[in-house]
């Protein structure tokens, strides 16, 4: 039967984890012709999260564009996780989302009351993130594939970055990381319902709610967690502030049971990718096993916010974060750059 297809049996790779690789993306990005124009505030010569650009002198436009294939079979909860993870870059970078378009890729063999549940899914978050969608595009493709043009908005000087990390801050991470791993674990049928449950709803869970716990709070970088794992995101940070950061392997959230298949080798391609690019750029200390490595080069799919701020207001936002989530912690510290990017101890 058409309606008996898995959503995942369609797709070799899944989620973010379907990106292309940070090594090869920089290859290509950096032969590219650069635009210069008065309005861009943020581009994306910092790897930033969304462009930032002026449309007056105190707003900005932020806009972004993620899509990718299924990890989960439903294609409602498919729809929403896509969704809330192209929602994440307006929030990672201190904006509200306003304005969503659909970007579909579609399959003949799936009957389209799957796409009716895919397109639902992704209202429903929008909804939630209080946007709008008004329209998008849409092609015929054996692969199924999901996601959302958003634009946003912001007070200029409200606006956040990847790169702007002081000495001193606290890193704070507000979702759990190792939902690359236990979706390869679920598309291998090894998780039981709570477990595929528990992962959902991390993946379905808006950043809209970290970010609006930093009001009134000082952050000087923010990125979210997403294809390139903890160690490729931090690293970015590290990089586009000109710091070393420190991060403590028994301070991060971890889902249950993704360091145990990490160790069998459950682990998806794109981890080798990360691993390859980053391998130069952090230093795991003796104590940390392969498994942990592994799961922090993890490519995340819908992930958490990734902050530096004062310790003083990283307490704050952890109270505040309580109502919505247990998983928030404080992971690292921000010191003065030294020989490596990012250190796990």
């Amino acid at each position: 039967m058409i309606n008996d297809i898995k959503l995942t049996n369609l797709t070799k790779s899944s989620g973010c984890a379907a990106k292309i690789g940070p090594a090869t993306l920089e290859s290509v990005l950096k032969n590219l012709p650069k635009f210069n124009d008065n309005n861009l505030i943020v581009g994306f010569d910092k790897k930033d999260d969304a462009c930032v650009y002026k449309i007056g002198d105190e707003n900005v436009l932020i806009q972004t564009v993620d899509f990718f294939p299924p990890m989960v079979d439903d294609p409602y909860i498919f729809g929403q996780i896509a969704a809330t993870n192209a929602l994440s870059d307006i929030y990672a970078m201190g904006g509200d989302p306003a304005i969503a378009m659909n970007l579909l890729c579609f399959p003949s063999c799936l009957d389209k009351s799957i796409m009716s549940e895919i397109l639902s899914g992704g209202y429903n978050k929008v909804q939630e993130a209080g946007a709008i969608v008004v329209g998008g595009h849409t092609i015929a493709d054996p692969i199924p594939k999901y996601g959302l043009c958003v634009s946003g908005f912001a007070n200029k000087n409200k606006i956040l970055t990847n790169s702007n990390s002081k000495t001193g801050d606290v890193i704070v991470l507000t979702k759990p990381i190792g939902l690359g791993v236990l979706n390869t674990a679920s598309k291998a049928e090894l998780l039981n319902s709570s477990e595929s449950k528990e992962i959902t709803d991390v993946m379905t869970m808006l950043n809209k709610y970290a970010k609006e716990c930093l009001n009134g709070l000082r952050v000087n970088a923010c990125t979210d967690i997403t294809g390139f794992g903890l160690i490729g995101h931090a690293y970015e940070m590290a990089d586009g502030s000109n710091k070393t950061i420190e991060i403590s392997s028994e301070d991060i959230p971890i889902l249950p049971k993704a360091l145990e298949y990490a160790k069998i080798g459950v682990i998806p391609e794109g981890m080798y990718n990360n691993l390859e690019y980053l391998k130069d750029k952090f230093k795991c200390l003796e104590n940390i096993s392969d498994e942990m490595r592994d799961v922090l080069l993890d490519p995340q799919t819908s992930g958490g916010l990734l902050l530096s701020m004062p310790e003083e207001d990283a307490k704050k936002y952890l109270s505040r974060m309580e109502y919505y989530t247990n998983w928030t912690k404080i992971i690292g510290q921000v010191y003065e750059k030294s020989q490596y990017d990012i250190v796990i101890k």
